[in-house]
């Protein structure tokens, strides 16, 4: 007996072509995979126990090993001379600290999100077609201001190494361009590292910053006026949620370099026959260090800059429309207390750490409240409600704005005159200009007396 072949059935439908993808979208994925492959090659993204190994044991060797044995084991002529060594362990501390605290702080974050959500904080993660092309080019800008800065500090760190070559004479050529290429190596390893984690900060700020860009256009289009605060609500918890991420690298990127300055500015007031030589170190990691802090501080700056100004292109809106319409004129003062209260109360909810990062978005406006108000207290409410809740990256509650970069600037300059002052050199000035205007007076006074 036979057995009877089952033949082959043919689909009643023809299945349908895949859809083909939008192109911003094919170039938007591919400039996010260069980063995360730039991430991964300098061990941000660190996945799983084997990529957190790798990441943190080529930091130790290369970022800390490496220029530790130079300076303990490499063999040298003039060392005592042309080489201090407490400046140069001080660098090196001072260099591994803040860049530990940048590899932590954004490995964490990227372990936690992954590249594309940590990059894009609102919910659509960068598929709104039409910032796309904004998208792109902040990523790709990236790269271009990572090599803008790294490379005058690369050529400046470079140029004092081989002076310090040619004045420090080391047992043979080979050992000495070891030590060269180990310490420039090094510290570039460790301030790609330390500057990157800036520049993501600038980035994921930028990528907000064209939503609140975008935000005067969406005031031009007739909508509701409690769509308008709902996408503002949205709008500022994503700031929240920026802020709740960085607040932590911030604080102590700010302070580890606050005190290295500190230790930097003692160091070379309080020592004699400092040089390029032997002080260019010093040089180089003030410039970066202080680069990235301002880095920082003005990405922060720029989104709450972008986000208090708002209210003024609401305010303008308000005016207009109002001067536009006639519903003003019905405008009386027991309204304007009516349901302001209500509203207000219902605008402030309060979420725990934990609770924080999972929300999409804070609950809308429920439209009972506002349904039985005119348009002119709808748009009253609205620039009130602006005005109270200005939005912008805050560290702990205090808003990074320009008054607390006045006020950062301050205490920093005062610092630094205050310990220039008294420092030896300032001491000998003040003694060699008293003994001078000694000298001075007792001349005019034997001018006087012939």
């Amino acid at each position: 007996m036979s057995l009877l072949r089952p033949q082959a059935q043919t689909p009643l439908l023809n299945p349908l072509p895949p859809l083909p993808k939008d192109p911003s979208e094919i170039k938007l994925s591919a400039s996010i995979r260069n980063l995360e492959l730039f991430l991964k090659f300098f061990g941000f993204c660190q996945y799983n126990p084997l990529s957190f190994s790798l990441s943190w044991l080529s930091f130790i060797l290369i970022g800390i090993v490496t220029p530790i044995l130079v300076l303990q084991f490499a063999g040298c002529s003039n060392c005592q001379q042309y080489q201090v060594e407490s400046f140069e362990l001080e660098f090196l501390i001072s260099q591994s600290i803040v860049s530990t605290i940048a590899l932590a702080c954004i490995s964490r974050s990227l372990r936690k999100y992954g590249v594309r959500k940590f990059l894009f904080v609102d919910r659509y993660h960068g598929e709104t077609l039409q910032f796309r092309d904004e998208y792109i080019k902040r990523i790709n800008h990236f790269f271009h201001f990572l090599a803008w800065w790294i490379l005058p500090c690369f050529i400046i760190k470079t140029t004092r190494e081989v002076m310090h070559l040619i004045y420090v004479k080391y047992d043979s050529w080979v050992e000495s361009v070891a030590v060269l290429i180990a310490m420039i190596v090094s510290w570039t390893y460790l301030t790609t590292i330390y500057l990157s984690a800036n520049i993501l900060f600038s980035l994921v700020c930028n990528l907000q910053v064209i939503h609140f860009e975008n935000y005067g256009k969406l005031l031009e289009r007739d909508l509701d006026v409690s769509l308008y605060i709902e996408e503002h609500m949205r709008l500022v918890y994503y700031l929240s949620k920026i802020s709740h991420r960085f607040r932590l690298y911030l604080v102590l990127e700010f302070w580890v370099v606050t005190a290295s300055l500190f230790v930097f500015l003692l160091e070379i007031t309080g020592k004699s026959g400092i040089n390029f030589i032997n002080g260019g170190d010093f040089v180089v990691a003030s410039i970066v260090q202080v680069f990235g802090v301002m880095l920082c501080l003005h990405a922060a700056t720029k989104i709450s800059h972008r986000a208090q100004g708002v209210v003024a292109v609401a305010a303008r809106w308000h005016a207009l429309v109002t001067s536009n319409s006639g519903d003003c004129s019905t405008a009386t003062n027991g309204g304007r207390n009516s349901d302001g209260s209500t509203a207000g109360a219902s605008l402030t909810p309060n979420y725990s750490d934990s609770e924080f990062e999972s929300l999409e978005f804070i609950t809308p406006v429920a439209p009972m409240l506002v349904s039985h108000m005119s348009s002119f207290y709808k748009r009253q409410a609205f620039v009130t409600y602006l005005r109270a809740n200005p939005g912008g990256v805050t560290i702990f509650g205090w808003t990074v704005d320009r008054a607390l970069i006045n006020t950062i600037f301050f205490i920093q300059l005062s610092l630094e005159v205050w310990q220039i002052a008294l420092s030896p050199s300032a001491t000998a000035a003040r003694s060699l200009r008293g003994e001078s205007c000694s000298r001075i007076k007792g001349q005019q006074h034997q001018r006087a007396e012939l």
